[in-house]
């Protein structure tokens, strides 16, 4: 079933979504090819904009001068969400905000915590995103599926759509 979402119910799809996942792939493009690789996301704020922390060094912070433009999948095979996010990059290097965004967690990367000189933020905006989810969980989707093959029926169901925040 197709279910397009618009402002406060997209918004709140879409943070749902990424905070249950929280991992995921960061695509960027250079001319010769995509480059891949797994992001964990520490924020997401109110209007959609997504945080991560990176290395300034990166070839990642590389890549975003040369094209700012991202690509972001979020997958959670055992809740059946999937989030397909395009949007804008760009490098916060602001120490107030690094501070701000900051958590324990990010110090396995950063053990010099918050004064590392090399640790950066990665500020993504995003502007086309479409989500799948199947919103009642893996186990009952089994059981709808076997229930479907059973008596012939669609039972089977989950939920897609675009997100416009």
């Amino acid at each position: 079933m197709e279910k397009n979402l618009k402002q406060e119910e997209a918004l709140k799809k879409f943070t749902k979504l990424v905070n249950e996942i929280k991992i995921c792939m960061l695509i960027t493009n250079t001319k010769q090819k995509d480059h891949t690789r797994p992001m964990a996301t520490i924020d997401v704020e109110a209007n959609g904009t997504l945080w991560f922390y990176t290395d300034i060094r990166s070839i990642k912070v590389e890549e975003l001068s040369a094209n700012s433009q991202v690509h972001l999948v979020y997958a959670h095979p055992g809740k059946e969400s999937y989030l397909d996010v395009w949007g804008r990059a760009s490098v916060v290097t602001d120490k107030q905000t690094i501070k701000d965004k900051w958590s324990t967690f990010v110090k396995a990367w950063f053990p010099n915590g918050v004064d590392d000189p090399n640790l950066a933020l990665l500020k993504v905006e995003p502007n086309d995103n479409y989500y799948w989810d199947a919103e009642t969980g893996k186990m009952i989707s089994f059981l709808k599926i076997a229930a479907s093959i059973v008596t012939g029926e669609k039972l089977a169901d989950a939920v897609e759509g675009k997100i416009n925040i």
